[in-house]
């Protein structure tokens, strides 16, 4: 469902026409790259930060949206090279403002709600996964295909096209063939209600991020203006806003809060006894504690939150230009390569499961982009012999 060139009847003068195929296509390769980023990068930092020592779960789960801030940079060129193009269009004596941003009350509202399901689905599969191994995490985060599927259908009215199905089926098998090498399930140091409590909680999470991919089209579609990448980014920032401010408040409810709200400002939380009295700082402990040192624990903070925040922007961006059900595609056919990232990073055990569980993940990309192909072929041809008769 392609809703970039969706114009309102009161289109302003800011606002950009339709986008040529050349740019379209360049930024679905900018957003699949910055998916494959964040969809890659983000779990394996939050691995190495967990592997090398790090043991707060309410921290891991704030820096999946806490990089929200950064969108501030796209935005700001954005802005200069609208001002720049307009003043060089417009007569002289006929100057107006530039507009700042282009998003409506309408649709900062939709966003923030939006945004405070992705703050509970961050929760969900942080605190899932401290509980669950993870080969059986991926295969349950994996799982968000089928659901996203099921609610495109319901919300959006997505058809499926035989490539579709096909490609489907098969990220679902090599998602099950992924889970199938483990053979002792539950971590040591987790009981076994804690393990059915992070079965839960992580399955939840996958249903909910396959209802989150579908809503945000929807709210494309019901715009009622013209949806440009600029208000995509936009949008992306009020999401990531109300997530971490969820996200923040559970902290507040925890006690947790100071731990990354004054991360960046240079103080750290403490821990306190009943009474109040300080007895530690949290943040400069696990630090001093990490495996690989001081600097590089706050290193792969940074850079954990950035990544996550390259694969929220590029969801939402293969969502602008493409469909859901690509989104949904792409991320269920990262999960095995960040298996075999890990087998290179991590000198984690690469077996036969996991290669062909890879192989499957890409032949179902193959079976989907084919499919796109015919389909696009048909269009065109379909529209070759109007044109010819006009």
């Amino acid at each position: 469902m392609d809703v970039e060139g969706q114009n309102s009847n009161h289109q302003n003068q800011d606002t950009a026409p339709q986008m040529s195929k050349g740019l379209r296509r360049a930024l679905i390769v900018l957003n699949c790259v910055l998916m494959a980023l964040g969809n890659t990068g983000g779990p394996l930092l939050l691995r190495l930060y967990f592997r090398s020592g790090g043991k707060r779960q309410w921290l891991s789960s704030w820096l999946e949206t806490g990089g929200w801030p950064f969108i501030f940079v796209p935005l700001l060129i954005t802005y200069l090279h609208r001002r720049r193009r307009r003043r060089c269009q417009l007569r002289p004596g006929n100057q107006h403002p530039t507009k700042l941003f282009f998003i409506t009350p309408r649709l900062f509202l939709a966003c923030a709600f939006i945004g405070l399901f992705i703050g509970l689905d961050d929760f969900l599969y942080a605190y899932g996964l401290s509980f669950l191994p993870v080969s059986t995490s991926s295969l349950l985060i994996s799982t968000q295909l089928a659901f996203t599927a099921f609610f495109a259908f319901l919300i959006v009215k997505l058809k499926f096209s035989p490539y579709s199905i096909n490609s489907v089926a098969l990220l679902t098998v090599g998602a099950v063939i992924l889970g199938l090498h483990v053979s002792s399930d539950r971590p040591d140091n987790v009981t076994r209600g804690q393990y059915y409590l992070g079965f839960i909680l992580t399955l939840g999470a996958a249903a909910l991020y396959g209802l989150i991919l579908p809503l945000v089209e929807l709210m494309y579609s019901k715009a009622k203006q013209a949806i440009t990448y600029t208000l995509v980014m936009e949008m992306q920032l009020v999401m990531g806003f109300f997530a971490t401010a969820f996200c923040t408040v559970g902290m507040l409810v925890n006690k947790d809060f100071q731990v990354t709200f004054f991360l960046f400002l240079g103080f750290h939380d403490c821990q306190v006894d009943s009474s109040g009295r300080v007895l530690s700082h949290a943040i400069p402990r696990e630090a001093r504690h990490f495996e690989l040192g001081e600097f590089r624990y706050y290193v792969v903070l940074v850079w954990n939150a950035v990544f996550w925040q390259f694969f929220y922007l590029g969801t939402v961006g293969v969502i602008f230009c493409v469909n859901t059900l690509l989104a949904g595609i792409l991320i269920a056919v990262f999960i095995p390569v960040t298996e075999v990232l890990g087998v290179v990073f991590f000198k984690e055990n690469f077996s036969s499961e996991k290669g062909v569980a890879l192989g499957l993940s890409l032949w179902g990309l193959a079976s989907y982009s084919y499919g796109e192909y015919r389909q696009e072929k048909d269009k065109k041809d379909k529209a070759t012999p109007s044109d010819q008769g006009a």
